[in-house]
């Protein structure tokens, strides 16, 4: 191989390996915030699948049991379950849909008294992210924004994917 030739294949290494590191951390922020759920879950008296579902109610709400269904990827039955616990722990209500038809129709209501709890258990988690935030230049942070953005719309369609086989 001739010295041009290395010269020319050295930014598609690098590359490669930037592209691997970055799946790595990804995998490795993965783990790290399942660890930090299950500790806020554990602290809240919250299973994590119970924990997952009250963040999509409380990020998309409120929604139709059905509605969280899908989002979560997980079957109508397991949503009962889930949602009879959040309601006993005064977590989530649920409500008459007075726009559907039917009228055993309903809507699944985050409380927001209770966010309060849980704010204060990722408190730590939410301070070291601003410390780090401020590192980095406007122009930066909108470009992990986007990453993250994108990074979440291929987990929703690769959750997604996995849910219809």
């Amino acid at each position: 191989m001739t010295s041009s030739t290395s010269e020319e294949a050295e930014p598609a290494r690098r590359r490669r390996r930037v592209t691997s590191e970055i799946k790595e951390s990804l995998r490795a922020l993965s783990i790290q915030l399942s660890l930090l759920n299950h500790q806020v879950g554990a602290h809240a008296g919250l299973k994590d699948v119970d924990l997952s579902c009250l963040d999509i109610i409380n990020r998309y709400g409120p929604l139709s049991p059905t509605a969280l269904a899908r989002r979560a990827g997980l079957h109508p039955a397991t949503i009962t379950g889930i949602l009879d616990r959040l309601q006993r722990g005064g977590w989530v209500t649920r409500e008459r849909d007075p726009e559907a038809s039917d009228r055993r129709a309903v809507m699944v209501r985050a409380l927001k008294e209770r966010n309060a709890e849980l704010f204060e258990l990722y408190g730590g988690m939410g301070s070291r992210m601003d410390d780090i935030c401020g590192r980095y230049t406007d122009a930066e942070l909108d470009l992990l924004a986007d990453f993250l953005r994108r990074t979440t719309d291929a987990g929703q369609a690769a959750t997604g994917d996995l849910t219809r086989r």
